[in-house]
């Protein structure tokens, strides 16, 4: 065990080392990353307007006018959230925002009960909690030249708890769905594991780090949307997925940043 433990702290050395010049542009890459699934939506609902009216008028019921009201205001609040989100203002309200959006999308599209659905988006409000967790933490820092605000780091504990428990969910749809070859089981095994080091916060940062390998090799081999031209519809879909995945791919880049918080393995060993 202790020889284990020697050779762990080595190579956590060694990433850090590795790691450290790109430590800067990790907080604004995991922003953008994480809100490119709304930028996309926002782009596609303007772009396919006509057939999206038509979905929501014809297999939704929603009336006419109450669906051009319904789109735009989705696409005002994911754009206006977003750029919120980068830029690093009022982070609290594009949250909000775009957790409605999610919400909304949800139940006006009727698939809020679809599991694949269900469990995706719960992994993305788990990056928008990662968000604001990263924004209290900051408001903390920032309070009368360092002095934190009890308010704010009582509510980022129970935000990043609840942050990384969500963002793991993402592998639950992974296990799921697809046939269970050899190469699957070593990725769900590996990716399992990390998934659970980072729900209860043991070396939470390198699992993060792991399952954004995973998903970025994932993302590129299966959810390749730009060789699919023979189904418009089957493309939209694996699109979707593609950007939902970034946009957890950036949850986990705001979990190395920010850390795993107070509830966690890692913040007790400190402490002992």
């Amino acid at each position: 065990m202790d020889q284990i433990k020697n050779v762990s702290e080595q190579t956590e050395d060694v990433l850090e080392k590795v790691g450290r010049p790109l430590k800067p542009y990790i907080p604004w890459v995991a922003r953008t990353l994480l809100v490119s699934t709304f930028i996309e939506d926002s782009v596609r609902i303007v772009v396919q307007w006509q057939s999206q009216l038509q979905f929501l008028q014809a297999y939704r019921g929603f009336p006419w006018g109450v669906s051009h009201l319904f789109l735009m205001a989705n696409v005002a609040t994911m754009l206006a959230g977003s750029a919120l989100a980068i830029s690093r203002r009022r982070t609290e309200y594009a949250v909000g925002g775009l957790f409605a959006v999610v919400v909304l999308q949800g139940f006006a599209y009727g698939l809020m009960f679809d599991f694949k659905f269900f469990v995706r988006n719960l992994s993305v409000v788990g990056g928008l909690l990662m968000l604001l967790a990263e924004s209290l933490l900051a408001q903390r820092r920032n309070v009368f030249a360092g002095l934190p605000s009890l308010s704010d780091e009582d509510r980022s504990k129970y935000v990043l708890l609840g942050g990384r428990v969500l963002l793991v969910l993402l592998f639950a749809s992974f296990v799921f769905s697809g046939e269970m070859t050899l190469a699957r089981m070593v990725v769900v095994a590996v990716g399992g594991l990390s998934c659970v080091m980072v729900a209860v916060g043991f070396k939470a940062k390198w699992s993060a780090i792991v399952l954004v390998a995973i998903l970025s090799v994932f993302n590129l081999v299966v959810n390749n949307w730009w060789s699919i031209d023979f189904n418009p519809t089957h493309r939209d879909f694996v699109k979707y997925d593609f950007f939902q995945t970034l946009s957890i791919m950036g949850g986990f880049l705001l979990l190395v940043n920010v850390g795993p918080g107070s509830f966690s393995v890692d913040n007790k060993k400190k402490n002992f």
